[in-house]
């Protein structure tokens, strides 16, 4: 982290960092018992013990680190987001400055961006920074654990006017006050912090909101009966109960999740907040898609941590139908703007596409609980897909600027990007970019997963990881061009030779797959297989649920290789989805590629496939910050989550197919 240019932060903190940033210590966290809690048998590997040194992802990492934080907190003191804290907290006299009920949400991101960035690499500097935004944040909690800063200024005067008022009460609009999303935020936030740092300033606040609002809500006289407008309290009262043991967490998240669809606990919502019918009852994918996937991954920590088969059943039945009939080749998903919403089955307009950023990483962390459930490898196939493609296309190159939706199709005139037509350097609703600033950063915890006995290589990314696997201490590393080619090298080093299994993901992609289902298929099937070798030797094993496994007696210095075969695939969409018939999209490798008018301005719209046509992959080492481009003589394809980084023009990623 470079420099921090923050008035209202060295204004204000000169005494509250000298109170705050001890490091203390939590009974509450002292006693828990077990990290899980019974919870996921397959355990991701903590970022850090895994070190990035991977010329794809550590890039986009440190440009987020060094960049993109920086760039966030300068927003959040320009448009006011410290400066409500100190408000609410009377240190400071004024009205609530922003648009959002939920803008106390963009200083807990970053907060947990930059709590992910100590974790892989410890920075006093940072950490400093860090402690004085939490002094400002305990500021504006009110004494019984309550925080919102905006209701606290004034509750009779929202930030939105879409935020009804009656009485001026707290919880009286949950359905759209956010009076619930703003602590799940904030909860999720301070886990990571202290995990990062050991110490409890942030989590003392987490825990103080959480044990107001388990006094707050349930059945019991005296209590309020109620559920979240916007889900995200639910997986933020899990962690929490994860890292204490205090069950009273659990029972609330599983509360509020319980009484969704329930019209005798409260005024229905509707599906626009998934809040139709009972969650255990529901097998589509509806409404707010950020919403419903971190609904989903919270029901998933509800299977994990009470072995629930109702719930197992809806997540697997929910989790079906959207990457079955709801999902883009991008990963992304959401295809309405309105009501950031899922559209029907096969509803997956190009030009309109929303796709939030928001959504692709909700749709990450739930996919990821489910490998962590499972072991399977279609999660990290939509995983994989969503990162490379519709998740980072939300970041510019420069770290300044933000899609809000990702659209398929630009006509260079519809403003899809909530009033513009490219990346904006910021939002009214600033959701999206400080969703980035907590993600990213977090994105060595993908690689590996663990049990006792087995490893699972998820990703491909070249890195140094260090840890241990049962008994086993283990240092194993991977050298890859990954995704820019197919081969991997990996090294392991048990500390003594020690017998165990190494799962080794095969891509979907290179299995024929291009997602898990019948919703895209490759026009032709690639005849090239993926392989493997120890030591030299090759083995002859298929994937077993997507993965190479290799046991044996493992010792230092074992050498594997991967080879997955890469070539230009050309993609169909079931004949169900109208918008994509007799076109194809193009694909190398985990890459959707993209045309953009600016590399084909004479011959943008007449731009045609047909049967005849082959393809050449090239690195250009000075485009869009080294990519590998499709061509052939009709036109040059960028990777999608590269384009519009030179201006505001046309885009395409399903092209004419001509017979």
């Amino acid at each position: 982290m470079k420099k921090y240019n923050l008035p209202i932060l060295t204004i204000f903190i000169s005494l509250l960092v000298l109170a705050s940033c001890k490091e203390t210590k939590n009974d509450v966290v002292q006693n828990k018992t077990s990290a899980l809690k019974a919870g996921y048998e397959i355990e991701p590997v903590n970022i850090q013990n895994v070190k990035l040194t991977d010329s794809f992802w550590l890039p986009i990492i440190k440009r987020v680190q060094e960049i993109t934080i920086e760039y966030a907190i300068k927003k959040c003191d320009e448009e006011g987001r410290f400066e409500n804290f100190l408000i609410a907290g009377k240190q400071k006299t004024g009205k609530v400055r922003g648009e959002m009920p939920f803008d106390d949400t963009d200083v807990y991101k970053i907060i947990e961006g930059a709590s992910n960035t100590l974790i892989s690499a410890p920075n006093t500097k940072l950490e400093r920074v860090l402690d004085s935004m939490i002094a400002i944040v305990k500021i504006g909690q009110e004494k019984d654990g309550y925080i919102t800063t905006w209701r606290t200024i004034n509750p009779a005067k929202p930030p939105a006017t879409w935020v009804p008022v009656i009485e001026g009460k707290r919880w009286e609009s949950l359905q759209i006050s956010h009076e619930l999303y703003n602590p799940g935020h904030l909860i999720e936030a301070a886990i990571v912090h202290y995990e990062a740092t050991g110490k409890t300033n942030f989590l003392d606040i987490a825990i103080k909101a959480a044990d107001m609002l388990v006094r707050t809500f349930g059945d019991n006289p005296g209590q309020i009966k109620g559920v979240p407008g916007h889900q995200i309290v639910e997986t933020g009262l899990l962690k929490l109960y994860q890292i204490t043991g205090k069950e009273d967490y659990l029972k609330l998240a599983k509360y509020y999740l319980d009484n969704r669809g329930n019209p005798a606990n409260h005024k229905l919502y509707g599906e626009y907040a998934q809040d139709h019918i009972p969650v255990i009852q529901q097998n589509e994918a509806v409404g707010h898609a950020v919403r419903a996937v971190y609904m989903y991954a919270g029901m998933t920590d509800i299977v994990a941590l009470t072995k629930d088969k109702a719930y197992e059943n809806a997540v697997n039945n929910l989790w079906n139908n959207m990457v079955n009939k709801k999902m883009y080749i991008t990963g992304g998903i959401g295809s309405r703007h309105d009501g950031e919403a899922f559209g029907l089955n096969y509803e997956l307009p190009n030009l309109t596409a929303y796709n939030e950023t928001c959504a692709a990483i909700g749709d990450v962390y739930w996919n990821h609980r489910l490998h962590s459930l499972y072991g399977k490898s279609q999660y990290f196939d939509v995983i994989e897909r969503t990162m490379y493609n519709g998740l980072i296309s939300g970041i510019s190159l420069d770290g300044k600027n933000f899609f809000y939706p990702n659209a398929l199709e630009a006509d260079g005139v519809y403003k899809s990007n909530r009033g513009s037509c490219t990346r904006q350097a910021w939002f009214d609703c600033s959701c999206c970019p400080t969703n980035l600033i907590r993600f990213i950063p977090s994105i060595p915890g993908l690689i590996y997963s663990k049990t006792k006995n087995d490893l699972y290589v998820n990703l491909y990314a070249s890195n140094n990881a260090s840890f241990t696997l049962g008994k086993t201490d283990l240092q194993i590393s991977q050298q890859t061009s990954y995704p820019w080619n197919g081969k991997v090298g990996i090294s392991v080093n048990p500390k003594k030779e020690s017998h165990f299994t190494i799962k080794l993901r095969v891509p979907g992609w290179a299995r024929n797959e291009v997602l898990p289902g019948d919703l895209y298929a490759y026009k032709k099937a690639s005849t090239q297989k993926p392989t493997i070798s120890i030591n030299g030797e090759t083995l002859s094993i298929q994937p077993e649920n997507g993965y190479f496994n290799v046991t044996r007696n493992w010792k230092k210095g074992d050498k594997i290789a991967l080879n997955f075969p890469m070539e230009v695939q050309e993609v169909e969409t079931n004949s169900k989805v109208e918008t994509n018939k007799n076109k194809v999209s193009l694909e190398y490798g985990p890459l959707v590629y993209a045309i953009e008018e600016i590399d084909n301005k004479n011959s943008f719209d007449k731009i045609d496939i047909s049967s005849l046509d082959t393809f050449k992959v090239r690195k250009e080492a000075n485009l869009l910050q080294g990519v590998n481009v499709i061509e052939n003589s009709k036109f040059k394809a960028i990777p999608y989550y590269s384009w519009s980084n030179r201006g505001v023009g046309k885009m395409k990623v399903w092209i004419d197919y001509k017979n």
